[in-house]
């Protein structure tokens, strides 16, 4: 997937210039010339030897380093490395019975499992009784059992590594620090967590390491690249207009772009994580204009006129949502050209196609609050699923990371929806969980907590949430099962939407007083 020596794209170095950086390819050694934190082009260089000598055999020393590189956020740099490193890993099978540790035997599992190896959870029937509970003695490995628990993270639907409320009962009496590292291994498993929100934490972990030097200066590169892409997307966004003529509608460009940046971490997919906003934009504000612009005659107007794709059917329409309909079909277009020009392949009709899906599930949602009909709770949550616009970045993504070069392999994206699936109910239940609204909206929204409470007599809004709760654990496992290899889609795609069921939490993990903070310590992370 990744070429040993990349070009970059000529407009992506141009960007890039703007701000004194030059962006690799993600196999590329070469490290950018800045001085970040005293960090000299010459010391990169040797830090890179000398990391890349840690990484010469399959001992616990090069998996830990492997970990670390990916915790950090610089395992790009050393993809061929990696890569050879884990097939050897697979190919010899661990030995749970020749002395490995609890800890080994859980970061070998995680690791592999994570690049899409399947192992099988067998390999941790040394540490359990043969009633599969853990045996007393591992009660006293502390490390062992937190590197447990991130490796449960990645099991998949039928496998019972270990239950959460049996590792609590295995970690009773700690002492501040262990209880500090078993709460932070709790609230952010690193499945379900991006790295790039932890790097910095992690960062202080390796403290006078090379590898925490070359991430020093990997962030502050990234953080201007970021940066640059910002600016471009709010002069993108400015300069298509749409934001003077919805003045109630959200007008958040740097949240927009959080999503393909958190998603397409690799620096050198600066042109894809620009084109992938702005669907996402369209996304929300298409959202609104059913929330809270337009009759639901009106709706339906709009609802056809994206089916058909014909500007002639927009004449009945305002003003306001004929412009909107306007741009959506000249952004798909101009996206559509962009892709077939780079991979040969126009993917126009599957974008219509996802974008008629989303305007479809907006109007079901629209005639029920009209009506005030209260739907079952399953049939909300598969409306639910389409209107959350997953389906629509999830396809564009697909095309931009050149998923589909012709009609076969492009029908792919459409013939097995189980990733698209996953992501689409875990936003669907997160953002229902958040039942949170934009403060500058009169828009009302159903919610499968208040659904599901309604069809369950007596069940308290702790016990619904509770069982959403586990809805979205139980679909992580049929995610990770899907992303495990074989499959249809690359490892940049798969990866990429791991990293988007990640950003899910952030982006709708509500506090009391409805904001949203991880979102705000995110993007003083990154930026």
């Amino acid at each position: 997937m990744y070429p040993s020596h990349q070009i970059i794209m000529s407009k992506l170095v141009k960007r890039a210039s703007w701000v004194g950086i030059k962006p690799s390819g993600p196999d590329s050694v070469t490290i950018q010339k800045e001085n970040v934190k005293g960090v000299s082009l010459k010391d990169s260089e040797e830090y890179y030897e000398q990391i890349q000598n840690l990484l010469k055999n399959d001992s616990l020393e090069t998996l830990e380093t492997v970990d670390a590189l990916q915790k950090l956020c610089i395992n790009h740099y050393f993809h061929e490395e990696i890569e050879s490193i884990l097939k050897m890993l697979y190919a010899r099978t661990l030995d749970c019975n020749h002395g490995q540790s609890l800890y080994e035997v859980s970061l070998y599992f995680r690791i592999l499992r994570q690049e899409g190896y399947y192992v099988s959870p067998d390999v941790f029937a040394n540490f359990k009784e043969k009633d599969g509970k853990l045996k007393k003695e591992v009660a006293q490995d502390v490390k062992g059992l937190m590197a447990l628990y991130e490796a449960s993270q990645l099991s998949i639907e039928g496998e019972d590594i270990i239950e959460h409320h049996e590792l609590k009962e295995k970690i009773k009496n700690l002492d501040q620090d262990e209880a500090t590292m078993v709460h932070n291994t709790f609230k952010y498993s690193y499945q379900r967590t991006l790295p790039t929100f932890m790097v910095k934490k992690f960062i202080k972990h390796y403290k006078g390491t090379n590898m925490a030097e070359l991430a020093n200066l990997e962030m502050a590169k990234v953080q201007s690249l970021h940066r640059t892409e910002v600016d471009l997307i709010s002069r993108w966004w400015n300069d298509l207009g749409l934001a003077q003529e919805f003045n109630l509608a959200r007008n958040q460009p740097l949240h927009w772009y959080l999503w393909p940046m958190a998603s397409l971490t690799d620096p050198s997919l600066s042109e894809q994580r620009f084109e992938l906003t702005k669907p996402i934009a369209l996304v929300f504000l298409i959202d609104d204009i059913f929330d809270v612009y337009g009759t639901l005659d009106e709706l339906i107007i709009f609802t056809e006129a994206v089916k058909r794709w014909d500007s002639n059917s927009l004449e009945q329409l305002p003003y306001n949502l004929r412009i909107c309909i306007e741009a959506l079909y000249k952004v798909t277009a101009e996206i559509s050209d962009k892709i077939h020009n780079k991979y040969g392949f126009n993917p126009k009709e599957f974008l219509k196609e996802a974008w008629t899906n989303l305007c479809e599930a907006f109007l079901v949602e629209a005639r029920w609050f009209s009506l005030g009909h209260m739907p079952m709770a399953k049939d909300y949550l598969k409306n639910g699923m389409v209107s959350t616009g997953a389906y629509v970045v999830i396809v564009h993504m697909f095309f931009l990371l050149g998923g589909g070069t012709c009609k076969e392999s492009a029908s792919i994206i459409n013939d097995n929806k189980d990733i698209s699936s996953c992501l689409a109910k875990i936003l669907r239940l997160w953002d229902d969980l958040g039942s949170a609204k934009d403060v500058n909206q009169d828009g009302h929204d159903g919610s499968y907590v208040t659904y599901y409470m309604k069809e369950n007599e007596g069940c308290s809004i702790q016990n619904a949430r509770d069982h959403v709760m586990e809805m979205i654990t139980n679909t992580w496992k049929k995610l990770n099962k899907e992303c495990l290899s074989p499959n249809q889609y690359s490892v940049a795609f798969t990866k990429a939407c791991v990293n988007l069921a990640r950003t899910i939490p952030l982006m709708y993990n509500y506090d009391e007083n409805h904001s949203l903070p991880l979102i705000k310590d995110y993007i003083c992370s990154m930026f």
